[in-house]
């Protein structure tokens, strides 16, 4: 019986790319597909011979890998002739809230019209140049509103002395979270600059985890995962 696995593969959470041994893609999936918003050819093509065994075969390591919102915590690379080599990236487990939520004290909230109004306090006190690009279709879902807007207080702060600021808000497609045992979809919230001051990273790390939200914070960006509860 013939059994056609693509299908199984197209569908499949994990990315996967095939790539020729020029670094040309052959084949990618549909996570694949996301993930390529978030990172180029050229560097994953480099992780996978980087990561490549020495002989014909399939090669698992365990490492941490962090493109923007998608973090990884394993990968295989395989090849069994010189002309084709595979790449395939496993999602590190999303981190689940220890305490159960109570959302009846949530208020639903259109998060664009609060991160505008953020914003203008922001621009209130600060001149630097800022360029807004956001999803407006996003949901109405719940949060804390107060506390949310206090994170992004501290947030924008640390970008205060950047040359220009560029926000980003859309639906992270194909990643969730449980929260009391449902499935939300997620939001990604990416604040980005030349450069920023990390002296209230601590608080702000603080600050997402009372309000269920990841905070992945670098050199010049900090990213938001925020759950769309319903």
């Amino acid at each position: 019986m013939d059994i056609n696995f693509e299908p199984f593969i197209e569908w499949d959470n994990s990315p996967f790319i095939l790539f020729s041994n020029e670094g040309k893609i052959l084949y990618l999936n549909h996570s694949a597909e996301i993930l390529f918003g978030s990172v180029s050819t050229r560097e994953l093509y480099d992780l996978t011979l980087a990561y490549a065994s020495a002989g014909f075969g399939y090669k698992t390591t365990s490492l941490s890998l962090t493109y923007d919102a998608f973090m990884f915590h394993a990968i295989t690379v395989g090849y069994e002739n010189e002309e084709q080599i595979s790449l395939r990236l496993y999602h590190a487990p999303a981190v689940q809230p220890k305490a159960k939520l109570h959302t009846e004290s949530l208020i639903t909230t259109d998060i664009n019209i609060l991160l505008e109004a953020n914003i203008a306090l922001f621009q209130a006190e600060n001149s630097n140049p800022l360029s807004l690009l956001t999803d407006q279709d996003l949901p109405l879902f719940k949060m804390d509103q107060n506390h949310f807007s206090k994170l992004l207080r501290k947030v924008f702060h640390s970008f205060r002395s950047s040359d220009s600021i560029d926000i980003s808000l859309k639906l992270l497609i194909g990643q969730h979270i449980m929260i009391n045992h449902k499935k939300e979809s997620l939001a990604g919230l990416k604040i980005s600059a030349n450069g920023r001051y990390v002296e209230s990273d601590d608080e702000i790390k603080e600050l997402a985890t009372e309000n269920q939200i990841k905070a992945i914070l670098k050199e010049h960006s900090i990213l938001l995962e925020i759950p769309l509860i319903q």
